[in-house]
C-alpha cells in the first residue's frame, strides 16, 4: 500500500512545475498546459485525501474541477485562435491589442 504522503508529495512537484511554466514560459498555450498541471496536482491530492479519509466528498469534487478546467481549455483555446486570426502571434510579450 502506497502510503498518503507519496501522492501528497506527487501532487506537490506536480504542483511546482506548473508553477514554474507558468511563470518562465512566454508562449500562451504553454501557460494554459501549466494552469491545467496545477489543476491536476489539486486532483490528486483530492482523490488521495478522499481515499484517506474513506469519503467521496473529494473525488465528487474531483470531477467539478475536471469540468471547470475542460471549460477553461475550451474557451482558453478559443480566445487564443481568435487572437491569433487577427495577430499571427501567441507570445505574451507580443500581445497588446488588450491593452486599453
Amino acid at each position: 500500500m502506497v502510503p498518503l504522503s507519496w501522492y501528497i508529495i506527487l501532487s506537490a512537484v506536480v504542483f511546482s512545475i506548473g508553477v514554474v511554466g507558468f511563470f518562465t514560459r512566454r508562449n500562451l498555450i504553454m501557460i494554459f498546459m501549466s494552469i491545467e498541471l496545477m489543476l491536476n496536482s489539486v486532483n490528486i491530492s483530492l482523490v488521495a485525501y478522499s481515499h484517506y479519509l474513506q469519503s467521496m466528498r473529494g473525488q465528487v469534487l474531483v470531477f467539478f474541477v475536471i469540468a471547470v478546467a475542460a471549460a477553461e481549455a475550451a474557451i482558453g483555446l478559443a480566445i487564443i485562435i481568435a487572437y491569433y486570426r487577427n495577430n499571427p502571434t501567441i507570445k505574451v510579450d507580443e500581445i497588446n491589442l488588450l491593452k486599453g
